[in-house]
């Protein structure tokens, strides 16, 4: 039986930051975990259980949670009907290899069954192992043996993981600092990252000449360029600070790999499952990629399982081509066939789209209440991202984490990305009410009140 626990119902922070009982458990993490680990270095809480959109720490601070685990906690913490289908399924089958059950058939099914169109009626599926690296490890394992070639196309500002090559498919360079070896043959296009112009063009052509340069390449016979595996493309660039691809430079990109015969892969790891306001991010572009990758919101409640799913030309694998131990997470399999059922019944959908609205205006309200140091929002969805920079132009990472801590100690748990460190990401659960998203983004302004009032008293706002 479950424990019944009192509801959270709202964000209260009672002690500094730590508490006592938290700054015990970071100092122990501290002495028992590697150094690797990151999120508790900028948010100083352990936590001790969570409710929907809340989570509370060990010290009874109660938080409202836009980092949801980085994603995967599609429905907020603790949704019954998930945890009622974890618990059933646990009595009954809990591992299965890549043996068929009832409920990996189900799942399968319903996943199958959200595909668009022709991927739909031509798609297989792969389960990976449990992690999004693990996925986009697969989807070019797949491509390259469709293919027979070696090269693979990536952008500029990526990111796909932390696994071996996950990592050298990701355009971040500290990750593989010290790491020799990584996996060759990647190259990195820019992205259009038009508040940013790589180019440094107006916004209004840099999408179209990201496009052209890539097509000149690859076209081109002495760019010193073999024509690819595969490009690998995320739609909406997560820690790359919310990047969202412009329409134009998708249907371009997508046009070109097609006319040259290239396996698209895109990666949903983090926008698959409903973030968007979509299922899938591709479906806000009308198009339809080879191979889709996905994981962290696919069970709904955080239970690991990565896969993909692709055009059943390209499987050319032969049996234990691509294994894994922990693909058949029955338990994975039965939140994640609840988590696609409640999503369609309670119209998740609709709500992720009008949540993202009621984000987007509150933020634009933020943006021009603080031109000198928000610089953009922007956003798909329940994808949102905030980017600050210093009046006069430049990076401020030191603005992004001071305001991501002053949001903390009001009760609104953010994470910080983008190229810089300078982009405030949000990724609260799909089924969030207007009210909590009301309180955190007043949360979130109150908080870049604070700072700049302590930039005007030390003075130095430039």
């Amino acid at each position: 039986m479950a424990l019944a626990l009192p509801p959270i119902t709202g964000p209260l922070v009672r002690t500094g930051l730590p508490g006592t009982r938290s700054a015990e458990l970071l100092a122990r993490q501290d002495r028992q975990e590697s150094n690797a680990r990151a999120y508790p270095r900028r948010l100083p809480i352990a936590l001790k259980r969570g409710s929907g959109s809340y989570v509370e720490d060990v010290d009874g601070n109660v938080f409202i949670d836009f980092l949801t685990g980085a994603g995967v906690l599609a429905l907020g913490y603790g949704h019954p009907e998930l945890v009622a289908a974890v618990q059933r399924q646990a009595e009954i089958l809990t591992h299965g290899l890549d043996f068929p059950t009832e409920v990996k058939d189900e799942f399968t099914t319903r996943l199958l069954g959200l595909l668009p169109g022709e991927l739909r009626d031509h798609a297989r599926v792969h389960f990976c192992g449990p992690s999004g690296a693990d996925a986009v490890d697969a989807a070019i394992k797949l491509c390259k043996k469709a293919t027979g070639r070696a090269e693979v196309i990536a952008f500029q500002g990526g990111f796909h993981g932390m696994s071996h090559s996950a990592m050298a498919l990701s355009s971040d360079a500290t990750p593989r600092a010290g790491v020799a070896n990584v996996m060759p043959g990647v190259h990195f296009f820019p992205f259009p990252r038009c508040h940013r112009c790589p180019f440094g063009l107006t916004p209004d052509s840099c999408d179209t000449n990201c496009a052209t340069y890539l097509e000149r390449s690859l076209r081109d016979t002495h760019s010193g360029m073999a024509k690819p595996a595969a490009v690998l493309l995320e739609l909406v660039q997560g820690e790359g600070g919310t990047v969202v691809a412009p329409p134009r430079f998708v249907h371009r990109l997508r046009t070109l790999t097609r006319e040259l015969d290239i396996p698209l892969i895109v990666d949903e790891v983090q926008t698959g499952g409903g973030r968007t306001g979509r299922w899938f991010a591709f479906e806000h572009y009308d198009m339809e990629p080879d191979v889709i990758v996905l994981s962290k919101m696919v069970s709904g409640i955080g239970m690991p399982v990565a896969v993909i799913a692709y055009h059943e030309r390209l499987d050319g694998w032969a049996p234990g081509s691509h294994t894994g131990t922990f693909r058949g997470n029955q338990l994975a399999f039965a939140a994640g066939a609840e988590f696609i059922r409640i999503v369609e019944r309670d119209g998740v959908l609709a709500n992720v789209q009008a949540r993202g609205a009621q984000a987007a205006e509150r933020l634009r309200q933020l943006r021009d209440r603080h031109p000198d140091v928000v610089v953009d929002t922007r956003g798909l969805g329940l994808m949102l991202g905030v980017e600050f920079g210093r009046p006069g132009g430049g990076p401020w990472p030191e603005a992004a984490r001071a305001i991501q801590r002053e949001a903390l100690t009001r009760g609104l748990i953010v994470e910080v990305g983008g190229s810089h460190q300078t982009v405030l990401r949000m990724l609260p659960p799909l089924n969030v009410d207007e009210s909590t998203m009301d309180i955190a983004l007043t949360v979130l302004d109150a908080a870049v009140e604070a700072f700049r009032a302590a930039e005007d008293g030390r003075g130095s706002t430039s």
